[in-house]
């Protein structure tokens, strides 16, 4: 699965992984979202945050949230 990664431009400590480019179900509240990179089928997602969690929250509800840090 290709993950994209997004930033919330309502909040800009928030990011978050999707399976689509859309982002079509990231939560509206923290909209516009912005793609700012991707993640390879074989790659390895940034952060030390794990992919198979990852895709394991994207499958249940299509997206996962994290908090960027202040170095981010």
């Amino acid at each position: 699965m290709r993950i994209f990664i997004f930033k919330s431009e309502a909040k800009p400590d928030l990011g978050a992984f999707a399976g689509d480019l859309a982002g079509l179900q990231l939560p509206s509240q923290f909209k516009p979202w912005r793609v700012v990179g991707a993640i390879a089928p074989d790659g390895v997602p940034p952060y030390k945050l794990s992919r198979d969690v990852i895709e394991a929250a994207i499958g249940a509800c299509g997206f996962q949230l994290f908090r960027l840090g202040k170095n981010e």
